[in-house]
């Protein structure tokens, strides 16, 4: 009774935030597909961009793949786990490479968005001891991890299940930090900016209910697709209740009611997670629905909805203005220019490293033509830079530039939680500027080949293109960063002045309701035409501030007078064309490919990193950097028996002679120097059901799955929760963890 109690208090509360948010979700639906059709009738572009754009980057490849070992915390053991990283950033963990080969169903698919990497087990202890007050273990116990190698690597999420992992050397370490961050910063994107009408809505839609509960300011948790971005907006004010509520009644020692609690809160956001799938996608869908009236009322009486929104505008700027104008005097203005200066700092140093990576690249590219010889060589490169901008380490030069971005004073002034939305969107641009320049060079580059004669005429070309690129780079690169630079200084200053005039303005806006024809009610709103004020107010001091900076050359930023002419009027049209593949158009090979080894190679570990100095030659964290018809690592022994050394020292033991071993050898379980007991408190628990439970791996002698499954069937779509589908008639607890197999591993699951 009280577990059922509890699960419908958490699916009423979650029922009661969504209502709300959907609610403003509506009213934002009909402004942003006004402002959408206007935009399109209008048309109000900036300046024409002179990179092309890669519309589909990463196709048919994987990001990286490796093994690590991985922490599993029912039965308290470290095992062997091969992970693969594919085009949409998904965490994938297989049983080995075996199992990936024979596209068996992973153990694990994670979603990071939301999670934080820390590569020290006192950071994760330090987060879990704060996320339930008052139980800290005593000095000398136990902490709730162990790590059996001075190299963890643990995903730490507010709500969600944590996930730990720990690699041989700091080398590595470093490298899929950087390929774990990527994968982070990707998934924290996850709302598309395709959509010109349901993004703006949604986002607008978040910051509005957040507004209503007087939450102004930057929130670190709008990550994810809309789905998680809820979930987590839900989590927020679900979560103190359940800590008052949960958190006494959780019995045992400090260790065990931390790692009790982590599972409740998993199993809460799994429940709070697909409620709010079923009821968005509804509200979604009925917006949908009334879209086509909508907008057919729109294109009609376009210019009699733009004549009442600016009357609505004219009397509410004559309310609010005046108090808004000394409101940034006193309060914005004098603060403009050192937060642009903190922002430009590090942005400016990433892009300039961005074009330095390039550069150097093609760079050593075109020695090695002139040294080696000839088209082969040139295929070969191109291959490896046509995903440079993917290349997790070799890009990481560029992000690490923004982790000098502080707003020390300023971030507390101006109720900024934290500087990493701010790192985050920098980050992304570098990421598609150089993605930008490289396309745009090799399809420069692929136009000229054909006519060119010898080595010589094909050394010159390259350096030519490249000098005309990075020139298309500087153009563009200022254009983003003084956008990227407007924009944040919004993101900054709109809410601590929407929040310092509330007293005075938001009580009043009632009144200017009636100045709406009912007819256009869906397509102009109040509350939003009174932030477009507000930014009216302070737009001006902003624009200001970045032309100045241009003005002075400050960080290499163009003029907005400057206007760079197209010199390459057909560069675009070239752009639309197939996207070249540089290894069948030119490696010689016959131009039909069998269907099936071309999906043979389409599965095989694609890495795009390359490892210059090798591989680590060990079996357990050794990565894979293959390219198709490189030779494959030897695999593991599935059928060896395995050994479960009991102590850390015994642990790292096993690590070392795995490092130094020769032959084939069987995937170790590490121990975590920890009894595998049942956690004191989960019979709170057991009652209650899952909704998606994944499949336990095959046990001795049963069926496998036909390797014609596919890896497709496993790879989480840009969508996707990352979870995996329950077979037929298996139930669990929603507030349970997932469900174990034999030898006590949850098969796990995420968003």
């Amino acid at each position: 009774p009280c577990l059922r109690r509890l699960c419908s208090s958490i699916a009423e509360k979650t029922g009661k935030v969504l209502g709300e948010f959907c609610r403003c979700y509506k009213e934002q639906y009909g402004v942003a597909l006004f402002n959408s059709v206007r935009y399109e009738i209008e048309g109000n572009g900036g300046p024409q961009a002179q990179l092309l754009h890669r519309k589909v980057p990463l196709e048919d490849h994987v990001i990286y793949s490796g093994n690590l070992f991985q922490y599993i915390e029912e039965n308290k053991k470290w095992r062997n786990r091969f992970c693969v990283v594919p085009h949409n950033y998904g965490l994938v963990l297989y049983e080995n490479k075996m199992a990936y080969e024979r596209d068996l169903p992973p153990r694990v698919l994670v979603n990071s968005a939301g999670y934080k990497i820390l590569t020290s087990v006192d950071q994760y202890l330090e987060l879990v001891n704060s996320s339930l007050p008052g139980v800290t273990p005593k000095s000398g116990h136990s902490p709730i991890l162990k790590c059996p190698t001075d190299f963890p690597l643990i995903l730490w999420h507010p709500y969600a299940r944590h996930y730990y992992f720990c690699v041989m050397t700091g080398k590595e370490q470093e490298k899929w930090r950087a390929v774990f961050q990527d994968c982070v910063r990707h998934c924290n994107n996850g709302i598309s900016e395709d959509s010109k009408v349901e993004a703006p809505a949604f986002t607008d839609a978040v910051r509005m209910y957040r507004q209503s509960k007087e939450q102004y300011g930057t929130w670190d948790m709008l990550c994810g697709n809309e789905t998680q971005v809820l979930s987590n907006l839900v989590m927020e004010e679900l979560l103190p209740e359940l800590r008052t509520t949960i958190g006494p009644r959780l019995k045992g020692k400090a260790q065990e009611r931390q790692r009790t609690w982590i599972q409740i809160s998993d199993a809460v956001y799994r429940m709070v997670y697909e409620q709010t799938k079923a009821q968005y996608d509804a509200a979604m869908a009925k917006c949908e629905e009334e879209r086509p009236q909508m907008e057919s009322t729109i294109r009609t009486d376009m210019d009699q909805i733009i004549t009442s929104k600016e009357h609505l505008a004219s009397k509410i700027r004559a309310f609010v203005l005046p108090k808004a104008e000394v409101c940034v005097r006193n309060h914005v203005q004098p603060y403009i220019s050192s937060i642009l200066e903190a922002l430009m700092t590090p942005t400016s140093q990433g892009f300039a490293e961005v074009r330095e990576v390039f550069f150097k690249e093609v760079t050593d590219m075109n020695m090695n033509i002139v040294n080696e010889g000839g088209l082969d060589k040139l295929v070969e490169h191109m291959e490896k830079l046509s995903h440079l901008a993917f290349h997790p380490v070799k890009m990481q030069s560029c992000y690490e530039k923004m982790d000098q971005l502080k707003l020390e004073g300023l971030q507390q002034r101006f109720d900024v939680s934290s500087t990493s939305v701010f790192k985050q969107r920098a980050q992304i641009h570098m990421r598609q500027q150089m993605d930008d320049a490289v396309y745009t060079f090799e399809t420069l580059l692929h136009q000229e080949l054909g006519k060119l004669q010898g080595k010589d005429d094909l050394c010159k070309s390259i350096q030519r293109i490249l000098e005309r690129v990075l020139k298309k780079y500087d153009y563009d690169s200022s254009t983003v960063r003084k956008k990227f630079f407007r924009e944040a200084l919004l993101q900054i200053t709109i809410p601590f002045l929407l929040k310092k005039l509330a007293p005075t303005c938001k009580g009043e806006l009632a009144k200017f309701q009636e100045l709406i024809f009912e007819d256009f009610a869906s397509f102009i709103l109040v509350e939003n035409t009174y932030e477009e004020v507000v930014l009216q107010s302070v737009m001006k001091d902003i624009m200001q501030a970045v032309k100045e900076a241009a003005v002075q050359r400050k960080h290499n930023l163009y003029r907005d007078s400057m206007v760079m002419h197209n010199s390459d009027p057909n560069l675009h049209l070239l752009g639309e064309g197939i996207p070249i593949d540089w290894g069948e158009e030119y490696s010689g090979q016959p131009e039909a490919e069998p269907a099936t080894d071309k999906r043979r190679r389409a599965k095989q570990v694609v890495s795009v990193i390359q490892d210059d100095e090798g591989v680590l030659h060990y079996k357990a964290g050794a990565e894979a950097v293959l390219q198709p018809g490189s030779p494959e690592p030897r695999e593991l022994d599935p059928g060896a028996p395995p050994s479960s050394p009991d102590g850390v020292e015994e642990i790292r033991e096993a690590l070392v002679k795995e490092s130094l071993g020769d032959g084939v050898e069987a995937e170790e379980q590490l121990t975590n120097a920890v009894p595998a007991s049942p956690v004191p408190g989960a019979d709170v628990l057991s009652e209650a059901r899952v909704p998606h439970a994944a499949p336990a791996s095959p046990a001795p002698g049963a069926k496998t799955p036909s390797p014609s499954a596919g890896m497709a069937c496993h790879q989480p779509s840009d969508k996707e929760t990352g979870e995996e589908v329950a077979p037929p008639g298996s139930e669990c607890s929603p507030l349970q963890p997932a469900g174990t197999t034999e030898s006590g591993e949850r098969v796990q699951t995420e968003f």
